[in-house]
C-alpha cells in the first residue's frame, strides 16, 4: 500500500514541530501497581549496556533527554554520546545555523516518541559538515498528535549551502523519513549531500531522500521486511536534482518499488549504477540514466562500519556483514527497558493467547531463558502472541496499561506474579477485514470511540493503515487486518472482494453509514480551470444535475471538469490520490478543509492526446515517437498502460494489438514511425473536447 497522505512540505522546520503529550499516564493506575513504574533512568543505562559494553562506559557520556535542543556551534565536533530517551522526554541535535561541525560516535537509545526530529542539521557557509557512525535503529513511534513535520531521524534543512557526509548510520523505524535530505534542493540553498554506506530499515515516507544537484548516495543499503513499525520507499530522488545512486541494495518488501524518482515542477535527473533493486517508480518529468550493473537481487548485508547498537556507536565500535534480520534481532541483555512482563505456559494444557499496551515502549526478551517467538507481534507500545507449554518475555518502559490474557498461563511482571483482570482490558470489540487474492480491498471505517491495530486471528500489523480521530484506513489483498475498537461502528466502506467480520460475525458494509462519506469541493477564482482529480475508492457529483449537464466526467474513481466563478461538489469513498490542473489553481477542500495540492500528483494537466488503435487490424503494431514537451501514459479512451510499454524522456516506443494505447503530452510531435496497420489520432487540446 502506498498512502502518501503525511509527507511534508520541505520548507517545513523543525522548529514548527509540535509536542507530543503522550507520556500523560493514568495516576490512578500507577498508584495500584507502583511495581510497574520505571525504576529511574540512572538504572536503565547502567543495566542496559552491561554487555560487551563495560569497558567503553568510560569513554562517552549519557544524556538524558530533557525535551530541549543542543545546538552546535560552528567548528565543533559532538562525539562519544548516548542520548537516552527511557524516560519519555525528547533531545534534539541541531546545527542548522553553524558550518565545519561533526556529529560523531552517537546513539539514541529507547523509542522516541515527539513531533520532533532527532537530529536537524544544515551547513550554512558554504563548507563541509559530517555526520558518521551514528545509531538510530530504535526509531519513533508517531504520537496520537503530531503536525507532519517532526519524526525525521536525520533532517537536512533548506537553508544548507554547503556539503555535509552522510556516512556508517543505521536508521530504522522512523515515520517521516529516515534521512530528509531533500529540501535544499527542492525549495532551499542547493547545498549538497553525500548518504555513503548507510543501512536504513522499515522507515516512512522514506529511507534515503535527496534533491540538490551534486547529492549522492552509495553503498548503503534500505528494505522493508515486515518486521518494523512503517513501509516506504528505500530511495527517493526529486526534482530538480542531478542526482546519482551507485554500489546499493534497496529492497522494498511490500511497499510498491524500491525506487521513486521525481514529484512536482521541475525535471528530476538520476544516474543509477551498480545497484540491485526490486522496482522503480517515476512521477513527473523525469531523466534517468541507467548505468551498468542493475539487478533485482540486493544484498542487505549491513554494511561494514555500520554501528549495531547505541553503546557500540557512542564508543566508536562498528560491525558490518550481518544481515537485516540479524542485526534487527532483540537481546534482553542488551536492552535498556527496565521492567519485564513473562507468559509461562509451562504446565498448561491448551494455547493461551496474550495481548498487552505499554504506555512507553516495549520488546521481546530472553528473560527467564524464554525463546523470542517469531510468531509474536510487537508493534509500537503493543505486543501479541500465543503460549503453550512454553514462556514468551517482554523487557518494557512505563505501565502495562491494557491486558487481556485468554488461556490458563501465568502472568508476571518483574517477577511477582499478577492477575490479569487487574488490569484494564483491550478494547473490547474487534473488527477484521479478510482479503482475497482475487484483488487489492480498500476499506475505511469510523468508530465512536477508539480504534487500535491487533493482531487478532493472525492479522498483520500494518503502520501503513492509518488511524486519525476514530477513522482508519487500510487496504488487503491475500492477508487480513484486524482492529481493537470502543463505541459503535458509525461509518463502513469496502471497495473490493475482501469480506468483514465483527465479533466473530460476518457483516454488510451498506449496513453502515452511507457509501460515500467524504466531501470534495472545486471552488472557481473566476478564470476557466480544468482539473483531473483521482480517489482510490468511489466518486459521484453532488447534485441532481447530471454530471453531463455540469461538463463533468466522472469514470470510476477518476472525475474531470472545468471550473470558473462558482464550485463544484463531489461526494467520495477512500482517500484522495492524485489532483492534476490545467490553467489555475483553484480551491480544492476535502470535508471542509483546504489540501495542500503539491502533495497530490502532478498538477500540470498535459493538454494534448495521441492514441494508437489496434482493435481492428489482424496483427500486431509497433510505433516509436518523440515529442518536445513532455509525455505520459495515459487511460484516455480506456486505453490499456502497458508497462512494457517504454517512456524515456521525451520520447516512446510501444506496440498495439487488439486494443488501445494511449499518451498524454504537451509541445508538438517531432518524430513519428509505425510498423503495421494499427490507426492513429492526435487530438490537440483534447481536454477540452
Amino acid at each position: 500500500m502506498a498512502r502518501d497522505n503525511s509527507v511534508l512540505d520541505d520548507g517545513d522546520s523543525a522548529d514548527n514541530a509540535l509536542e507530543s503529550s503522550d507520556t500523560s499516564g493514568n495516576n490512578e493506575l500507577l498508584d495500584r501497581r507502583s511495581y510497574l513504574k520505571l525504576t529511574g533512568a540512572a538504572s536503565v543505562i547502567g543495566g542496559g549496556f552491561a554487555t560487551g559494553t563495560a569497558a567503553a562506559q568510560d569513554d562517552y557520556e549519557v544524556i538524558e533527554a530533557s525535551n530541549e535542543w543542543y545546538t552546535i556551534d560552528d567548528g565543533e565536533v559532538f562525539e562519544n554520546k548516548i542520548i537516552d530517551f527511557s524516560n519519555g522526554n525528547w533531545f534534539g541535535l541541531y546545527a542548522r545555523e553553524s558550518t565545519n561541525w561533526t556529529i560523531r560516535n552517537v546513539g539514541f537509545v529507547g523509542t522516541h516518541r515527539y513531533d520532533r526530529h532527532a537530529i536537524a542539521v544544515a551547513d550554512v557557509d558554504g563548507n563541509t559538515s559530517t555526520i558518521e557512525n551514528v545509531y538510530m535503529g530504535d526509531g519513533c513511534v508517531r504520537p496520537s498528535s503530531y503536525s507532519s513535520h517532526g519524526q525525521c531521524g536525520i533532517w537536512v534543512a533548506p537553508e544548507h549551502s554547503g556539503h555535509i557526509d552522510i556516512r556508517h548510520c543505521n536508521v530504522q523505524d522512523w515515520p517521516n523519513n529516515g534521512i530528509y535530505a531533500s529540501a535544499p534542493g527542492y525549495n532551499g540553498n542547493g547545498g549538497t549531500v553525500h548518504i555513503d554506506r548507510c543501512y536504513a530499515a522499515n522507515n516512512y515516507v522514506s529511507s534515503f531522500r535527496l534533491s540538490s544537484d551534486g547529492s549522492k548516495c552509495t553503498d548503503s543499503v534500505a528494505y522493508n521486511d515486515g518486521d518494523g513499525r512503517y513501509n516506504g520507499r528505500c530511495f527517493w530522488g526529486w526534482n530538480p536534482g542531478r542526482m546519482e545512486v551507485t554500489g546499493c541494495d534497496f529492497s522494498s518488501g511490500s511497499y510498491n518499488d524500491a525506487i521513486h524518482l521525481g514529484r512536482n515542477g521541475e525535471t528530476t535527473r538520476i544516474r543509477i549504477a551498480d545497484t540491485q533493486f526490486d522496482g522503480i517508480s517515476q512521477r513527473g518529468d523525469v531523466r534517468l540514466t541507467r548505468g551498468d550493473g542493475l539487478g533485482s537481487n540486493p544484498d542487505l548485508s549491513m554494511p561494514d562500519g555500520v554501528p549495531t547498537s547505541a553503546a557500540e556507536a557512542a564508543s566508536g565500535g562498528s560491525s558490518g556483514g550481518q544481515s537485516g534480520s540479524e542485526s534487527s534481532t532483540d537481546d534482553s541483555d542488551g536492552s535498556s527497558l527496565a521492567n519485564t512482563v513473562v507468559f509461562d505456559g509451562n504446565g498448561t494444557s491448551d494455547t493461551t493467547s496474550y495481548e498487552f499496551v505499554v504506555s512507553e515502549a516495549v520488546e521481546p526478551s530472553t528473560d527467564e531463558n524464554a525463546t523470542i517467538d517469531a510468531a509474536a507481534s510487537v508493534d509500537g507500545t503493543r505486543a501479541s502472541g500465543t503460549v503453550a507449554d512454553y514462556l514468551d518475555a517482554f523487557r518494557f518502559d512505563g505501565e502495562i496499561e491494557r491486558l487481556s490474557v485468554d488461556g490458563d498461563a501465568t502472568v508476571r511482571v518483574n517477577g511477582v506474579e499478577i492477575d490479569p483482570a487487574d488490569i484494564d482490558d483491550v478494547l473490547d470489540d474487534i473488527i477484521v477485514i479478510d482479503g482475497s487474492d482475487e484483488d487489492v480491498t480498500r476499506y475505511e471505517f469510523t468508530v465512536s470511540g477508539e480504534a487500535e491495530r491487533s493482531g487478532y486471528d493472525g492479522a498483520s500489523i500494518d503502520d501503513e493503515d492509518a488511524i486519525e480521530d476514530g477513522t482508519v484506513y487500510g487496504v488487503v489483498a491475500d492477508w487480513k487486518d484486524a482492529f481493537r475498537y470502543s463505541g459503535e461502528i458509525d461509518q463502513l466502506t469496502v471497495d473490493g472482494p475482501g469480506t468483514v467480520s465483527i465479533n466473530g460475525d460476518r457483516v454488510d458494509p451498506a449496513d453502515y453509514g452511507t457509501d460515500f462519506p467524504h466531501v470534495l469541493e472545486v471552488e472557481g477564482t473566476g478564470t476557466p480551470v480544468g482539473f483531473e482529480i483521482t480517489v482510490d475508492g468511489d466518486i459521484e457529483l453532488a447534485s441532481d444535475e447530471a454530471p453531463e449537464d455540469e461538463a463533468t466526467t466522472i469514470s470510476g474513481s477518476t472525475v474531470q471538469s472545468t471550473v470558473t466563478d462558482g464550485s463544484l461538489r463531489f461526494r467520495f469513498s477512500g482517500t484522495l490520490t492524485d489532483v492534476s490542473l490545467i490553467n489555475g489553481t483553484p480551491t480544492i477542500t476535502v470535508d471542509g478543509d483546504e489540501i495542500d495540492l503539491e502533495e497530490y500528483g502532478d498538477p500540470e494537466l498535459l493538454p494534448h492526446a495521441v492514441v494508437f488503435d489496434g482493435t481492428e487490424t489482424a496483427e500486431p503494431s509497433t510505433y516509436s515517437f518523440r515529442v518536445d514537451g513532455k509525455v505520459i501514459q495515459a487511460e484516455y479512451r480506456d486505453a490499456s498502460v502497458n508497462e512494457n510499454d517504454i517512456v524515456e524522456d521525451t520520447t516512446v516506443r510501444g506496440g498495439v494489438g487488439n486494443w488501445l494505447d494511449a499518451y498524454w503530452f504537451d509541445g508538438d510531435i517531432e518524430d513519428f514511425r509505425i510498423l503495421g496497420d494499427a490507426t492513429v489520432d492526435v487530438q490537440y487540446n483534447a481536454r477540452e473536447q
